[in-house]
C-alpha cells in the first residue's frame, strides 16, 4: 500500500466513522482508503459545508470530526469551518494534501493558515512514521478537544508503506515519561484541592447561588443537578449548551442576550455565579452586565486560561465539570439558596420567552417572527435537533423553538459566521437520525450556504428547513438605518426561494402568515420523503431583541 492508504486504515481503526469532504486528486487515496476500512463518506458541494457538517456532527455525536480536503483551495474553501471548530474546541481532524513545492500553483504555507484560525498543524513526513503520525493527530483531536489539520504531502502519500496499520495502546510511554506524568498530576492534585475548597466555601456562603453551563459542562447534567440542589443554585447554560436542564423547576434556560426578563433579572439578583464549563464571554454575560457589582464569581473549566479571561474568576479550579461537581456535593453544607416555592411558581409562569407578552406585528404580506416560531414550535415533533444559522433573525429559533435536552441544540456561532447553518443541521441530522433535523436561516445565510441543498436531498434528510426572509442582511439594516446611513448594499429584491427549493426536489411552503403553516402540518402527516423548505416572510420594521445587546460589541 501507500502511505496515504495507511494513513486512512489508521484513522479508520482509531475510530473514524464518518468522514466529510469534497474529493481532488490530493485526498483521492487517503478518502477512499478511509471508506474500504468501513468508514461512511459524505460527499460535501463545498470544503466549507464540509468542515462545518464534521463540527456539527462532532458536537452531536461525541465522536471526533473527520474532513477530507483537497491540497490549497481545498483547504483555503474550508477555512471558516475549520476557524469555527477551532475557536469551539471542537475535537476535529482535517486531512489535507499538501503540495511542497514552492512553484506549484497549489502551494500556500497551509501550516500558517490552520495556526492563524486556532487550529493544530500538524504532518505526515515520512513513509516509516505515517501510520503513528496518524494517530497522534486523532489523539490530540480527540484528547485534548483541538481542532487538527494533519497536512499529507504528496509525495509522501505516494511513497510506499511496508509498516504495520495497528493503534498502539495510549498507555504505552516511556518511563521518564510516566513518572513526569505522576509529578504533574500530583502538582495539580493539590492545587486543585485548594482551589475546590474555595469554590466550597463560597458555595456556603452564598444565598443566592446561579450555575451557568456551558459547553464544557454537557456531559455532567446529573452532578450539576445535585450540587445545585445540595446548594440552593438556579440554572442555566450559554447559548451552545441549550436545553442541558431541560425539564427542572430550576432552569431558566439562556444566560447572555437571549436570556429572558425573568432569567436576566435572576442572574443580576445572583451573589454568586459559577461558570461550569463556559467561559463567561461577552455574549453570556450580556457584555458583564449580567454580574453585578458584588457578585462573586467561580469557573470550573479543563483550560486554565479559562478561568481569567472575559469575567476573571474568584475561584477557579482546572478539572473536569462532573467530577469537582460530584466532589463538591460531598462536602458542601445543604441549604434552601436561591430556591423558594415562590420563585418556582414564577419560573413556570415566565420562564420562556413564548410567555412574553408581544404585540404581534404581522401585517398580512409577513409574518411576526416570533408567531413563526411559536406556530413551528406548536407543530413540530418534540425530538427535534434544531441548528441556526448566524443573523438578526437568529434568537426567534434559538429561543422559541424547544429542545428536548443538551443533544436537541447545534450552534456552531464561536466565529459568528453568516452561511454555516444549512451544512450544520446536515451533520446534526447524520449524528442524530433519530429526531426530526430543523435549520433554521436567514435569507442571507441560506443562498451563502445553497450548494449544500443538494446534499439534503441526495441524502435523503427529512430535514425542514425554515428561511426567514426579510430581504436583506436585517442586522445591518438594523445596525445603520437608524442613523440614516444609505441600505441600498444590504437590501436586495425579493427572491423565489420556494421555486428555488422545488428545483432542488425539497417540498416549498411560502408563510406570509399564520394560517399558511397548515401546509407544514400535511406535510408532517405525510411520507416526509422529500425535505420541507418553509419559505417565511417576516416582518422587517424592527432589529430584534438580543441585537441591542449584540452591538454593544462592535
Amino acid at each position: 500500500m501507500i502511505v496515504a492508504e495507511a494513513v486512512g486504515r489508521a484513522l479508520a481503526a482509531c475510530g473514524a466513522g464518518t468522514v466529510f469532504g469534497v474529493v481532488g486528486s490530493g485526498n483521492f487515496h487517503v478518502t477512499n482508503a478511509l471508506v474500504a476500512a468501513g468508514a461512511r463518506f459524505v460527499a460535501a458541494r463545498h470544503e466549507g459545508g464540509a468542515a462545518t457538517m464534521a463540527d456539527a456532527y462532532a458536537r452531536m455525536s461525541g465522536r471526533p470530526g473527520i474532513v477530507t480536503v483537497h491540497q490549497g483551495p481545498g483547504l483555503t474553501n474550508a477555512l471558516t469551518g475549520i476557524a469555527e471548530a477551532a475557536k469551539s474546541r471542537t475535537p476535529m481532524v482535517v486531512l489535507a494534501g499538501e503540495a511542497t513545492e514552492a512553484q506549484s500553483n497549489f502551494h500556500i504555507d497551509q501550516a500558517a493558515l490552520a495556526t492563524a484560525v486556532g487550529a493544530v498543524s500538524m504532518r505526515v513526513t515520512s513513509a516509516d512514521e505515517a501510520a503513528a503520525q496518524a494517530v497522534r493527530a486523532y489523539r490530540v483531536a480527540a484528547g485534548e478537544r483541538r481542532t487538527v489539520l494533519l497536512n499529507l504531502p504528496l509525495d509522501v502519500q505516494s511513497a510506499p508503506y511496508t509498516g504495520a496499520v495497528e493503534v498502539p495502546a495510549a498507555s504505552q510511554t516511556s518511563s521518564a515519561e510516566a513518572v513526569a506524568g505522576e509529578q504533574a498530576a500530583v502538582s495539580q492534585a493539590s492545587s486543585a484541592a485548594v482551589a475546590a475548597g474555595e469554590l466550597a466555601a463560597a458555595l456556603e456562603a452564598a444565598e443566592r447561588p446561579v450555575f451557568i453551563a456551558g459547553r464544557g459542562a454537557r456531559h455532567g447534567r446529573r452532578e450539576l443537578e445535585a450540587l445545585a440542589e445540595r446548594t440552593g443554585a438556579l440554572l442555566a447554560t450559554s447559548a451552545v449548551a441549550r436545553g442541558l436542564f431541560r425539564g427542572s423547576p430550576w432552569d431558566l434556560d439562556v444566560s447572555g442576550g437571549f436570556a429572558t426578563p425573568l432569567a436576566a433579572e435572576l442572574i443580576r439578583g445572583a451573589d454568586l455565579v459559577v461558570g461550569w464549563g463556559c467561559a463567561l464571554n461577552m455574549w453570556t454575560t450580556r457584555h458583564g452586565s449580567l454580574v453585578s457589582p458584588g457578585t462573586r464569581v467561580a469557573k470550573v473549566d479543563l483550560e486554565p486560561a479559562a478561568l481569567k479571561t472575559h469575567v476573571p474568576a474568584d475561584a477557579g479550579v482546572v478539572g473536569d465539570v462532573a467530577q469537582v461537581a460530584a466532589a463538591l456535593a460531598g462536602v458542601v453544607p445543604a441549604k434552601a439558596g436561591y430556591r423558594t416555592p415562590e420563585l418556582a411558581g414564577r419560573i413556570r409562569a415566565e420562564g420562556r420567552w413564548r410567555a412574553v407578552p408581544y404585540e404581534d406585528g404581522g401585517d398580512g404580506g409577513r409574518i411576526d417572527p416570533r408567531t413563526l416560531t411559536i406556530g413551528l414550535d406548536d407543530l413540530l415533533p418534540a425530538e427535534r435537533i434544531v441548528s441556526i444559522d448566524s443573523g438578526n433573525f437568529m434568537g426567534y429559533p434559538s429561543m422559541f423553538l424547544d429542545v428536548p435536552d443538551e443533544n436537541g441544540f447545534c450552534f456552531t456561532q464561536a466565529f459568528q459566521s453568516v452561511g454555516l447553518g444549512l451544512a450544520t443541521a446536515i451533520g446534526a441530522a447524520l449524528a442524530r437520525p433519530d429526531r426530526l433535523p430543523v435549520a433554521a436561516l436567514g435569507d442571507g445565510g441560506f443562498l451563502m450556504g445553497i450548494a449544500e441543498l443538494e446534499t439534503v436531498v441526495r441524502l435523503g434528510l427529512p430535514m425542514v428547513i425554515v428561511v426567514y426572509d426579510d430581504e436583506a442582511y436585517g442586522a445591518e439594516v438594523h445596525h445603520f438605518g437608524p442613523h440614516d446611513h444609505p441600505l441600498g448594499t444590504v437590501t436586495f429584491p425579493p427572491a423565489g426561494l420556494a421555486a428555488i427549493a422545488r428545483g432542488h426536489g425539497l417540498a416549498a411552503v411560502t408563510v406570509t402568515r399564520r394560517e399558511d403553516l397548515a401546509d407544514v402540518s400535511t406535510w408532517l402527516s405525510g411520507p416526509r420523503d422529500r425535505p420541507l423548505l418553509i419559505h417565511a416572510k417576516v416582518t422587517r420594521d424592527r432589529g430584534s431583541w438580543w441585537l441591542e445587546e449584540a452591538f454593544k460589541g462592535h
